[in-house]
């Protein structure tokens, strides 16, 4: 049995690993366009601050590892055509092209930063957050930036312009939206976020969109949006991804969008086929229909859900809630399902509620609080989402409330839900009890400490 899998990030580690624990005996080709292999994009800050060391560590795996393991390695191959009826792809290497035949094909295609489609692009000193390449680019570019403009406040330009505001460079972060996050957090939370922004240096402008990037010789001057102009040698595009598709488009049922269609198992419209990653669509839990997350767990469960069905249907996805957390400067957020913005397009009545927390007693002394907002289904209280802000970590309670939307529990069950109480860590009604009591209209003495 041979199996090849295309692309060597999240789906297609998951998947060879998968492949080599249950079938031993099997010829597997693991392909990867560029040079290097399995690299974390969800590093790139790390590398940016200079947590990460180099971007070599930025890899759970590389070109030796898997040749360890008896995988057949091809670096520097770009799949570019697949033929589903002789079973073939198409390989441009750097001597040419050659074909090779599969019985069972992984693909994960992958996805490329999303353009911003405004004159001035083509100049010099403009990048993206994407990849090893542009990571270096972004990183060697900081030694020498003076006043940098970043389009797109989501995660991938955050993460961007905070690290470049921390490295004590003039940085200015564009977002069309009103506030900061906006596929995250709902603005009761971005309004403590921002000023927090400024406070560290980083100018956040809302509620504009960019209309050129203007330069001199070739190289950025300025950035112009509709509600001014702003100065910038540099200037970081970070405006989410695209699948990199085009060449499927032939072989495979392929959206509008680029997106590879599959079905529960993973599968493509092609026998023998499965994809997975950044270029499909997940199960989505609040909504019940599935759309594009573009989050390392998903394509890592996808891996596993297509090697299991390499012979055989067995095992389907799973819903995924988009459940995710980032630290933002000395604060830490965390979300999953549905936000305010989200909300709107799920055929649903929807409430919410938000509510400040202590998350300790008052006599440890300690300033503790955690923003919290829940949504909910309106006549059922079904949980639908939630956003957590803090200067603690309270990224792992998160997980919490995506388990509770993956059982379809409602804010009765979150507000009795059995959590410890100790005080070096919380109340004695943890603040998660505390939110969905709050959305019920319930107190439970959650405002009172016994001493």
């Amino acid at each position: 049995m041979k199996f090849i899998v295309v692309g060597t990030s999240h789906y297609g580690y998951e998947t060879t690993q998968t492949l080599l624990k249950d079938y031993p005996e099997a010829e597997i080709h693991l392909y990867e366009r560029g040079d290097t292999m399995g690299f974390l994009s969800c590093g790139i800050q790390s590398y940016l601050e200079d947590i990460a060391p180099s971007l070599e560590s930025l890899h759970y795996a590389n070109e030796a590892s898997f040749a360890k393991q008896g995988v057949h390695v091809h670096v520097q191959s770009d799949v570019i055509g697949l033929d589903p009826d002789k079973k073939e792809i198409t390989v441009q290497t750097p001597s040419g092209k050659e074909t090779e035949s599969y019985d069972k094909l992984f693909l994960s295609p992958g996805a490329a930063p999303a353009e911003l489609k405004v004159p001035g692009t083509d100049l010099d000193q403009v990048y993206y957050m994407r990849g090893p390449v542009w990571a270096d680019k972004v990183k060697n570019r900081m030694k020498t930036a003076k006043k940098v403009v970043v389009v797109g406040a989501g995660y991938i330009g955050f993460e961007a312009a905070e690290s470049y505001a921390a490295a004590g460079i003039d940085t200015t972060v564009i977002e069309f939206q009103d506030h900061i996050l906006p596929t995250y957090l709902d603005k009761e939370m971005t309004d403590i976020l921002e000023p927090v922004a400024e406070a560290h240096g980083l100018k956040v402008r809302t509620g504009e969109a960019v209309k050129e990037i203007v330069g001199e010789n070739g190289a950025v001057s300025k950035v112009i949006t509709d509600k001014g102009e702003y100065e910038a040698d540099t200037v970081i595009i970070g405006l989410g991804i695209k699948p990199v598709t085009d060449w499927l488009r032939d072989s495979l049922d392929v959206d509008d969008r680029g997106f590879v269609k599959i079905n529960e198992y993973t599968e493509t419209s092609a026998q023998d086929v499965f994809a997975g990653g950044d270029a499909t669509y997940i199960p989505y839990g609040p909504s019940g229909k599935a759309q594009s997350i573009a989050l390392a767990p998903n394509a890592r469960k996808q891996g596993i859900v297509s090697a299991k069905n390499a012979m055989k249907r067995t095992m389907k996805q799973t819903t995924t809630n988009g459940t995710s957390a980032l630290p933002v400067f000395e604060y830490t957020i965390a979300t999953t399902g549905i936000n305010a913005t989200t909300g709107k397009h799920i055929d649903k009545k929807i409430d919410s509620k938000y509510y400040v927390e202590k998350l300790k007693p008052a006599f440890r002394g300690e300033d503790s609080e955690v923003h919290m907002k829940i949504h909910f289904e309106k006549d059922s209280h079904k949980i639908l989402g939630a956003q957590l802000v803090s200067k603690h970590d309270i990224s792992d309670s998160i997980n919490v409330v995506s388990v509770a939307i993956a059982n379809n529990w409602t804010l009765e069950d979150l507000a009795l839900a059995d959590f410890f109480f100790q005080p070096s860590f919380d109340r004695p009604w943890h603040y998660l009890n505390v939110l969905a009591q709050q959305a019920l209209g319930e107190t439970y003495g959650s405002d009172q400490m016994i001493f």
